[in-house]
């Protein structure tokens, strides 16, 4: 109630109660009037109410705001070592490995067609000086376990790694299927573009045959092996299978070679045999438990295995420096 209105006010006082008859005409005259008020007022609020939207719906079609706008990828960088063209070497192309270290530009065992050099710890004039030797540089990482060494480790979650990698201090099985870790991956292969890499050699695809701890399947290795191909391609990056014998009928067709360890030990070397036979690499290395001496007999056992025809075979030690032999 209002202040002025209440009954104990000294001021208030009563007026003269009017007769029915002016009471009905004046009632009615105030509705009449407060309906015409009312409507009068809804009109003009409609009025408005449409101004103001077709203003708003005028500026937004004028300024090209009428949906969000799809983030800007970032385009690839360039990579035209081969001119644009694909490099797709042929079986039997001659290779070395060394991942131990960075590679010295005298390194003596450089007399081949390909390379196999770690990503992160050469830098992009090693690779030039190699193409200047008319070498091929294929440049590894693993795509398939995180290695807390690595300068972008930072970038992995807890739950993007499993169980760690037998023997590999440091070392644990990927989630291949982690959104996290195939945009990890992306920056490496684009790392690898950046650099003027030829080709990419990704590590451990087999989770599917380890104690991954996460569930990993052959069906998950195959998709993620499609994912690295298709990636690696759009850089114009040439990229090898690695091991993962049991998918490679899957996956021949999306690789340009494949990177075998010690088939002829594990007497496996059939399973790589369907790239012999699309005419690419099996580029193939074996791990006398003797290296760097290897006997002949123990040369010849490795060399002369009849699974391995058409293999660009070499023999290395486990540490993978630049010592080799080239069967």
């Amino acid at each position: 109630m209002s202040p002025s209105l209440r009954s104990d006010s000294p001021e208030m006082s009563h007026p003269p109660k009017p007769s029915s008859t002016s009471t009905s005409r004046t009632c009615l005259q105030r509705r009449s009037k407060r309906f015409w008020m009312i409507l009068a007022a809804v009109l003009v609020a409609l009025a408005l109410g449409l101004a103001v939207g077709l203003g708003v719906g005028l500026t937004k079609k004028g300024s090209g705001n009428t949906s969000p706008s799809e983030p800007t990828s970032t385009p690839p960088p360039s990579n035209n070592t081969n001119n644009g063209t694909l490099w797709t070497p042929s079986a039997g192309t001659t290779w070395q490995i060394v991942l131990q270290g960075a590679l010295a530009s005298n390194d003596p065992s450089l007399n081949v067609t390909v390379m196999d050099i770690d990503l992160f710890d050469n830098d992009a004039s090693t690779i030039t000086a190699l193409h200047s030797q008319n070498r091929k540089v294929i440049c590894y990482f693993s795509a398939g376990s995180y290695e807390n060494w690595r300068s972008d480790s930072g970038q992995f979650k807890k739950s993007d790694y499993g169980k760690a990698l037998q023997g590999w201090d440091g070392e644990y099985w990927l989630n291949t299927s982690s959104a996290n870790v195939r945009q990890i991956m992306r920056a490496r292969l684009a790392l690898a573009a950046s650099k003027k890499c030829d080709g990419v050699d990704p590590d451990n695809l087999d989770a599917y045959n380890n104690e991954n701890g996460l569930d990993m399947t052959a069906a998950d290795a195959e998709d993620y092996v499609a994912f690295l191909s298709r990636e690696a391609h759009s850089l114009n990056l040439s990229i090898g299978l690695k091991n993962a014998g049991e998918i490679v009928n899957a996956t021949v067709d999306m690789m340009e070679w494949v990177v075998n360890e010690q088939c002829v030990e594990y007497k496996e070397c059939a399973l790589y045999q369907p790239f012999i036979a699309a005419g690419k690499p099996v580029f193939h290395i074996e791990y006398p438990s003797s290296a760097p001496s290897v006997s002949t007999s123990q040369k010849t056992a490795i060399c002369g295995d009849a699974s391995t025809q058409g293999f660009s075979t070499i023999i290395k030690g486990m540490d993978l420096k630049s010592w080799y032999q080239l069967c």
